[in-house]
């Protein structure tokens, strides 16, 4: 394990896993560090006021940006007002917004510009309230300008006991993760195979907190945020409890293994972890239990083998 970056939050691993996005703070700039030199780059410095959440690499190189055109306050700039944006690789290049709204954060390929993403009721007023549904469409960019083409529903959840974010793709882009969000507090990880709509709980865990991050390149297992350590050092769990975990998406939830230990110092949690494509390393991040989701101090790696 090694410290990458002494600020920032929201780690996301290249494709060719040479270099590691991630934002300043929330509601702030996207960075992009590469892994041999160590330089940062600032890619949306260029933007006065920039107030974005989330940074993503796209397959060809170049972002996917989440968040407000601009900070209104923390409630309606994280919920109604976040969008999809894409950023070129293009040096000096400003976002383009995709005119898509969108809940919390995206399932971005690796291998395609296919993207995954939540709609609730917070940005579409239309929608019965408390109710979200997970959408799938294709990056467009042989065009004047990007744009977002074969849109469609793939999931959807009438009421609060499901509320949806989408995670990643894999099985070639064919199946999903995605967070089915619980009353109390509680969150389970889910799974579609985008073929036969079926879908899975993973976690299998009820009363529980797990929700997916990153993938492993393989499909077979997922990182999860979950607290299920708090059974062994007593307290309440819940998203402000919790640890990196590794999940075999079998169904069964049984083969769940710890990887991180933050949370057995009180008050403090590890988050948002991100896997490389070959499998070597993750990117993830501390913060204190206390901290609003995504909030945190810096970026760590994590070596699995090198």
């Amino acid at each position: 394990m090694e410290i990458l970056t002494y600020f920032g939050e929201r780690a996301d691993i290249s494709p060719d896993n040479q270099r590691v996005a991630f934002m300043a703070k929330s509601f702030g700039d996207a960075m992009v560090i590469d892994l041999k030199t160590r330089i940062i780059r600032c890619l949306t410095c260029n933007v006065p006021g920039a107030a974005f959440l989330r940074v993503m690499h796209l397959v060809t190189g170049d972002y996917l940006l989440i968040g407000p055109e601009r900070f209104q306050d923390i409630r309606i700039s994280r919920s109604r007002d976040n969008e999809l944006w894409f950023l070129s690789k293009q040096p000096g290049a400003k976002p383009v917004r995709l005119n898509q709204k969108m809940s919390e954060g995206a399932a971005v390929s690796k291998r395609s510009l296919k993207i995954g993403f939540a709609e609730t009721s917070a940005q579409f007023p239309e929608m019965p309230p408390g109710s979200s549904r997970l959408v799938i469409a294709d990056l467009d960019l042989s065009g004047a300008g990007p744009r977002l083409i074969n849109k469609r529903t793939v999931f959807e959840s009438k009421d609060r006991s499901c509320v949806i974010e989408a995670q990643d793709f894999y099985d070639n882009d064919t199946k999903m993760t995605f967070t089915c969000y619980e009353p109390e507090g509680r969150a389970s990880v889910m799974g579609i195979d985008l073929l036969t709509g079926q879908v899975r709980n993973f976690s299998q865990a009820p009363g529980t907190y797990n929700e997916p991050e990153g993938i492993f390149p393989e499909g077979q297992y997922t990182l999860v945020e979950a607290d299920r350590q708090v059974q062994q050092l007593g307290g309440r769990g819940g998203s402000g409890q919790i640890d990196l975990w590794k999940l075999k998406l079998d169904g069964t939830g049984k083969d769940f293994v710890r990887l991180t230990y933050f949370n057995d110092y009180e008050g403090y949690k590890a988050s948002n972890g991100v896997v490389s494509t070959d499998g070597r390393f993750m990117a993830f991040q501390i913060a204190r239990s206390a901290d609003p989701a995504g909030v945190c101090y810096g970026i760590l790696l994590y070596w699995f083998r090198k």
